[in-house]
């Protein structure tokens, strides 16, 4: 195996491992206080309809998108997956800001005391590493 291809592995590993951990941090909890989740979400202007349905479907897309990176032959569709993910929390959250007078963060965790613009960059870093990923697997040599 060429240097640039253990390289090209390792920042694959780093960045599923990244997404792994941001998944499983995020969807645990929001299931682990699952009732303020749904309230929150409840409040938003966006979702207030579909609060319920979100609730749950949130944290099943993110173990989901997990167990998709556990195996190497899914992680290119966890990648599209993931960044798929992200654009629409980030759209969300832009959204929010700019057309509501109430922001409820229906985020878990640690990232529930970020402010809203260190969302978005926070969000936006993971839009790149998902784009750096695809691009990285997508161009890989099959035969490696």
């Amino acid at each position: 195996m060429k240097v640039h291809a253990v390289h090209k592995k390792h920042l694959i590993t780093a960045i599923v491992v990244l997404f792994i951990f941001l998944f499983v941090y995020a969807a645990t909890s929001k299931l682990m206080d699952f009732q303020q989740f749904t309230i929150q979400l409840s409040q938003s202007p966006v979702l207030t309809a579909y609060a319920n349905e979100a609730a749950w479907g949130i944290p099943v897309v993110e173990y989901f998108l997990v167990i998709l990176f556990v195996f190497n032959e899914f992680r290119l569709w966890a990648l599209y997956g993931s960044f798929a993910l992200m654009v629409m929390f980030t759209t969300y959250i832009a959204l929010v800001i700019n057309f509501s007078d109430y922001i409820p963060c229906s985020c878990g965790g640690v990232l529930e005391n970020m402010g809203w613009t260190e969302h978005i960059v926070f969000n936006l870093f993971f839009v790149a590493l998902a784009v750096i990923g695809i691009l990285r697997l997508e161009s890989s040599d099959p035969t490696q």
